[in-house]
């Protein structure tokens, strides 16, 4: 492969995750949405909540590799061209971000702290 094509890549991509590739790709979609809406509810991001979202990261990639493991109809040892190993270092990296996103997007939808930081009319 002398070139990155797009359509190889989603080709591996789709080989990897089979049947699980649309339904996740609609939970990204919908995540990033819940995100942003939360993200223009509150006015900027909290700190305090982020960092405590990233301590999912790691064991969020490592679960993407295990789910795309699991659905996937070749293992880890059929890699092995390089857009087999990128994809592998994406999925690992999309799932570590995503889970963070996620556990923000959750810990700011389900706490009371984020409504309105405007200050009372007295």
């Amino acid at each position: 492969m002398k070139e990155l094509d797009p359509r190889i890549l989603f080709a591996v991509f789709q080989e990897m995750l089979g049947a699980m590739l649309w339904p996740l790709v609609a939970v990204v979609v919908l995540g990033t949405l819940a995100f942003w809406l939360l993200v223009l509810r509150e006015r900027g991001l909290r700190s305090r909540r982020l960092v405590r979202a990233q301590l999912l990261a790691l064991p969020g990639g490592a679960l993407a590799l295990w789910i795309m493991a699991g659905v996937s109809s070749s293992g880890f040892t059929d890699a092995g061209g390089p857009a087999d190993w990128l994809l592998i270092a994406l999925v690992f990296t999309l799932g570590a971000v995503g889970a963070v996103v996620v556990a923000y997007t959750l810990a700011g939808w389900l706490s009371g702290d984020g409504r309105s930081r405007q200050p009372a009319n007295t």
